[in-house]
């Protein structure tokens, strides 16, 4: 495909999705500070709802909420649904792009596993299909009557995916994938659970019947999962630009921090906004966490790894079947481009090679030929700001070569 569609459709696919994921995560938020605040009120018998007052943009607001139906309902109500719906689509069709339609330069690490790009992509895909299905599976078990012990299978199945995509997938690939399984279980909370519950509440309701209260408590279990795995799931779509979560062979470990950490961020608010408590240690737990995964990824970085008195790092064969770029390219990407893309960088302030890309050998020079087109030839944006001195000439040359079928 025409890498200048690539890189437009990408930005294109990523910028719906950031739109539409924070207004997903803003309703999330919302509604779950509107539950924790709703106050008891004369006109809904005790138990049965509440509400509260706020105030924004210079005017004033009463939100109830009704248990049960009130005398009347509207014949229009706003779903809050289509923010999960378009979030998961729009990351759906990004992971795609990106990491199934670049799957050799993205998703595949010959060191890791030799995959071609279809069995590749179709692993990633089954995988989706593979979280939700387990994850579903926990919450219609016995478990379930045990919130805390349900919270501890949810959070061994993340790590345990978390760690089985490391085995297949590049360290980037793996990441991404577990914060895409992640994401697809929110949404499919919302799509399979959620809001076929509240029709079946709601068409109880207008016939005059009792609706079933096991829909709401299920639909609430699993509204307060999305609620928790929020900014764990964030934190993970954003550290594929960031090679220190990733390139480190724990980064399962590093995964399971930091669901600890978000879900003690979320839980310090929920108490709050539900009781005006402030469980400081909240922060304190997650703030070891991150430092604890701080420490991990420093041990991605031969000089992490020397400040930490670790051994150095041994890095793994590439297979001597693997394409290797021509003598004068690679004296090209060498003296303008290695000091940074290597495994021990020696470009002052950067401790690991950006995105981790490296370009320290003829093979790993190959494996970046799109990169290097799209960078070096077509934008000129690498070296940045052409620190290095890279001349026309060269990257002339650098053009002959990407250009070659």
């Amino acid at each position: 495909m025409d890498p200048y569609l690539m890189e437009w459709g990408g930005l294109l696919l990523r910028w719906a999705h950031v739109i539409t994921g924070i207004a997903w995560i803003g309703s999330s938020f919302y509604f779950m500070h509107l539950d924790a605040s709703l106050r008891a009120v004369p006109d809904i018998p005790a138990g049965k709802g509440g509400a509260t007052w706020e105030v924004h943009g210079g005017g004033f607001y009463e939100v109830k909420k009704y248990l049960e139906a009130p005398k009347h309902l509207p014949e229009e109500m706003i779903w809050h649904k289509w923010q999960s719906y378009s979030t998961w689509i729009t990351g759906f069709f990004l992971l795609v792009w990106v990491y199934y339609a670049q799957s050799e330069l993205y998703l595949i690490d010959p060191a890791v596993r030799e995959l071609s790009p279809l069995v590749a992509s179709a692993i990633g895909l089954l995988s989706l299909a593979i979280g939700w299905a387990a994850y579903d599976g926990l919450c219609r078990s016995p478990l379930a009557k045990n919130e805390k012990g349900l919270a501890l299978a949810v959070f061994v199945l993340i790590v345990g995916m978390a760690y089985g995509f490391q085995q297949i997938f590049s360290g980037r690939g793996a990441m991404i994938h577990i914060g895409a399984v992640m994401g697809t279980i929110m949404t499919a909370n919302v799509f399979m659970i959620i809001i076929p519950g509240q029709k079946k509440v709601i068409a109880a309701l207008m016939a005059g019947q009792s609706p079933d209260p096991t829909l709401g408590k299920r639909a609430k279990i699993r509204s307060t999962h999305n609620n928790y795995i929020t900014l764990p799931v964030v934190f993970l779509m954003l550290s594929n630009h960031y090679p220190l979560t990733w390139s480190t062979p724990y980064g399962y470990v590093i995964v399971g921090l930091v669901l600890i950490a978000g879900a003690a961020v979320r839980h310090f608010y929920n108490v709050r906004h539900a009781s005006g408590r402030d469980l400081w240690w909240t922060w304190v737990a997650a703030a070891l966490c991150i430092w604890t995964a701080i420490w991990i990824s420093l041990s991605a970085s031969p000089q992490g790894r020397e400040r930490l008195g670790l051994a150095p790092l041994v890095e793994p064969a590439l297979a001597a079947t693997l394409p290797q770029a021509p003598a004068p390219v690679v004296e090209i990407i060498t003296s303008r481009c290695s000091m940074c893309h290597a495994r021990e960088p020696v470009w002052a302030s950067i401790a690991i090679a950006p995105k981790g890309v490296l370009l320290d050998s003829p093979e790993h020079i190959a494996r970046q030929k799109s990169a290097i087109r799209m960078h070096s030839v077509m934008t000129h944006s690498m070296p940045p700001n052409n620190l290095t001195g890279m001349t026309l000439e060269e990257r002339r040359t650098l053009a002959l070569w990407v250009n070659q079928k």
